[in-house]
């Protein structure tokens, strides 16, 4: 009988680089998206630009896989800054490309992954459980499949479980019901009907962190147009939440967060401070508009429209039939969780780390990426690529190189830890996440 392949839950960075990694020590190995392409999240911000530059977004085997491939491939300039769409269409589709070109790698879309267990074993047996395969519940379309597994990598990410309106951490009251005005993430104002949607709208935006700063540019771009903005941060003040300026030693985010200290000073942005929403409803003074309400009881009356951009939480469901042990207040591994701690660590000071630090109470089973985060927002695209190439050289067999560390950090400068932020679970908008397209909407650029 055949050992399953190594399955890789998602078609992501991560997950492409984890099976590139794979291919390059002859692992068989199947990757499994659930978007109709590879890098399909990515592709859903394609209009907001990195923080990180071309140089810290391309692992060196893949690139070495996609440089040997047919045709060849044209590296972009490593001092550059691309958007989501341009990351996706210039190196990780054509990466996915040339991974299932090859004997080794099968990437499957249109698949979403459900459930993983042991086969024939739920959570709670014991006996044979090491050496018996993995059993992954695909959905594909109307169907079901049942996919064997020797080892399971969840590169899947956080991409489509954004935290909500609530200060809590649950949905505000009415947060449901009026789903229909709420954006969550970036909205692309550079595309004329989303345009429209704002223009001559009071917005209100939730959020401190690098991602609601791109919304409060990108908004005051439509000041001419009547766009009022109300800017709700949980904190007390916003003197802190704008980064390091021209200290900032990642340039571009020093950038946005002058733009939007400019927009709050000058601009339609007004701060409303110390606000926590509890409720969203209508606004009994204004037929059509809403009303948010704090914990205090506070109000922001008159809204029209409500972009939240307060981070993303991990989907960890279908994981429910296989032994985890996560941090309690990160859902990030345990080992894992001190390194990243947002009170404690910024982006630059995360020690590189890999398979120890991932690995899970089940056997063969890790979170990687964005996904092994958790709730954390400091990742580094060059910290998933140093966590896979750990995770497959531990599968290997090549323990020797999982326990090396072969990645040196750069310094990071300002990114939202040290205790800068009084809610850790916020987005603190960090170095491999969406920074803004500044190109656009700010000053030249992550």
């Amino acid at each position: 009988m055949d050992t399953p392949p190594l399955v890789i839950v998602g078609a992501g960075p991560i997950g492409l680089t984890a099976a590139a990694h794979a291919r390059s020590r002859g692992l068989r190995t199947l990757v499994l998206e659930a978007g109709p392409t590879a890098a399909a999240a990515v592709r859903q911000w394609g209009h907001v630009r990195l923080f990180s530059a071309w140089s810290e977004l391309v692992d060196p085997v893949a690139r070495d896989l996609l440089s040997a491939s047919e045709g060849g491939w044209t590296a972009p300039d490593p001092t550059t800054y691309p958007t989501g769409e341009e990351w996706a269409s210039r190196y990780l589709l054509p990466l996915a490309e040339a991974l299932d070109a090859t004997d080794e790698v099968e990437v499957r879309t249109g698949c979403r992954v459900v459930g993983v267990t042991r086969q024939g074993r739920d959570r709670l047996v014991d006996s044979g459980r090491s050496d018996t395969p993995f059993e992954l519940r695909v959905a594909t379309g109307e169907r079901w499949e049942r996919v064997p597994a020797s080892a399971v990598v969840d590169a899947s990410g956080t991409w489509g479980h954004p935290s909500p309106l609530g200060s809590d951490g649950l949905p505000a009251y009415g947060e449901a019901e009026h789903a229909d005005r709420i954006t969550y993430g970036i909205p692309d104002l550079s595309a004329p009907d989303v345009a429209e949607r704002y223009a001559r709208r009071h917005v209100a935006v939730a959020g401190s962190g690098a991602s609601a700063q791109n919304v409060l540019v990108a908004l005051t771009g439509l000041a001419p147009r009547g766009t009022t903005v109300s800017w709700l941060v949980r904190r007390g003040e916003t003197a802190d939440a704008f980064g390091g300026g021209d200290n900032d030693q990642l340039e571009a985010r020093g950038a946005l967060g002058k733009a939007a200290e400019a927009a709050v000073r000058t601009g339609p942005v007004r701060a409303v401070t110390r606000f926590r929403a509890a409720g969203i409803g209508d606004d009994p003074a204004r037929p059509g508009a809403l009303r948010i309400t704090s914990t205090d009881g506070a109000t922001v009356d008159g809204v029209d429209e409500v972009v939240v951009v307060t981070g993303f939480r991990p989907d960890l469901d279908w994981l429910g039939e296989v032994r985890l042990e996560l941090d309690p207040v990160l859902s990030a591994p345990t080992r894992l969780a001190p390194l990243i701690d947002p009170n404690v660590h910024s982006c630059g000071t995360v020690y590189p780390h890999g398979a120890a630090e991932l690995a899970q109470p089940e056997p063969g089973l890790y979170l990687a990426g964005m996904k092994s985060y958790g709730r954390a927002p400091s990742f580094l695209a060059l910290t998933g690529f140093e966590q896979v190439r750990s995770i497959v050289a531990a599968l290997a067999g090549d323990h020797e190189a999982a326990a090396r560390v072969e990645l040196v950090l750069p310094e990071t400068g300002v990114c939202g830890g040290s205790g800068q932020f009084d809610t850790p679970a916020e987005d603190a908008g960090c170095c491999a996440a969406p920074a803004g397209d500044l190109l656009t909407i700010g000053p030249p650029a992550g």
